[in-house]
């Protein structure tokens, strides 16, 4: 599927909340469309499904057009795949009655043959005959998205699909949900606004402020190379200076990292908490940076450090949770060029 320059707009000319979007989904792949409340993301997967007219660009799939200029497929048509927050699933229905519901245009055997494979797939064959309401929230799930894959689309679409379950529950159910969509061959658009569940789980991420489609990529290639200070917070914490090329560097007062752009040139070097190398003090002969340790936060794995540097500035260091600094330890700092960025302006 290739969604050209879309755009929709609500509530008049100067509306718009999906602005000139470019997107492809591809066959097996799962995609996370991800930013903050309000950037657009729920309106343009409502615009891929029918839901909403686009007022500019096209949406294709298999050569087909979905919406264009003069054309809007109406929903039924699209061969599209919906799961919304809520689930929708219909109260007075079983669970294999509310996976069969779109399948009214298949042969009786055939359909139940279908029901149950779609049942099977997300491991629910045993609670075919139960009503919504005797489902906790993690099956109606997994109803919702068998109900999705009956139909056999060649788009799935997932609106926060695992927002209203907790944690382990939704790691549980985020991995089964993305095996049985690559393991479908759909193309697969998940939205979502938690950076974490985008690295972890999609193929190739979008990235998605005000409208806009800012940088799309693999995680780790967005996570490594933002394109902008945003797209960096989008996915996680970074330190941002402002900076000038001089000699083909940028200088911060972590040191000077290599920067492709024109000489004289004002940039932001962006850098990643785990790109912050903590040692101690006077370590390497004495080079680097020197700063102290003002608060040391275990996370789990990770151990993270808030860390005054001599300038006065403050910055925030990853290590693991087995790195010795402590609270008033004096350390030296460096950069792994891995996780540093140098983006114009």
């Amino acid at each position: 599927m290739t969604i050209t320059r879309a755009e929709v707009r609500l509530g008049g000319d100067d509306g718009a909340v999906v602005r000139g979007c470019d997107l492809s989904l591809r066959a097996g792949q799962v995609t996370a469309l991800l930013g903050p409340s309000g950037a657009g993301k729920s309106t343009l997967l409502r615009a891929i499904a029918g839901l909403e007219r686009l007022h500019a660009g096209e949406i294709r799939s298999d050569g087909n057009v979905w919406s264009g200029p003069g054309v809007h497929l109406a929903p039924e048509r699209r061969r599209c795949g919906v799961v919304f927050q809520d689930y929708a699933l219909f109260p007075h229905l079983t669970a294999i009655q509310n996976v069969a519901f779109g399948l009214r245009h298949l042969g009786g055997d055939e359909r139940k043959k279908r029901v149950m494979e779609s049942l099977e797939a997300v491991e629910l064959t045993h609670r075919a005959r139960a009503y919504p309401h005797e489902l906790s929230g993690g099956e109606q799930q997994r109803v919702a998205l068998a109900r999705a894959l009956a139909p056999e689309p060649s788009v799935m679409l997932l609106d926060e699909p695992f927002s209203g379950l907790d944690r382990r529950l939704r790691a549980d159910l985020s991995a089964m949900t993305l095996d049985v969509l690559r393991r479908s061959g759909t193309a697969s658009l998940i939205i979502t606004h938690d950076a974490e569940d985008a690295l972890a789980s999609a193929d190739e991420i979008a990235l998605m402020e005000r409208g806009i489609i800012i940088q799309s990529g693999t995680p780790d290639a967005l996570y490594l190379a933002p394109a902008s200070e945003s797209a960096a917070r989008m996915l996680g914490d970074a330190e941002a200076f402002a900076s000038r090329v001089e000699g083909g560097k940028a200088s911060t007062p972590l040191g000077a990292v290599a920067a492709p752009q024109a000489e004289g040139s004002a940039v932001t070097v962006l850098v990643r908490p785990e790109g912050i190398l903590v040692g101690a003090d006077g370590a390497g002969g004495g080079r680097g940076p020197q700063g102290h340790i003002l608060a040391r936060r275990p996370a789990g794995p990770v151990v993270v450090l808030l860390i005054a540097l001599a300038t006065g500035e403050r910055v925030t260091a990853r290590a693991p949770v087995s790195h010795p600094a402590q609270a008033g330890d004096a350390v030296s700092l460096s950069l792994d060029p891995a996780f540093v960025s140098v983006v114009s302006g």
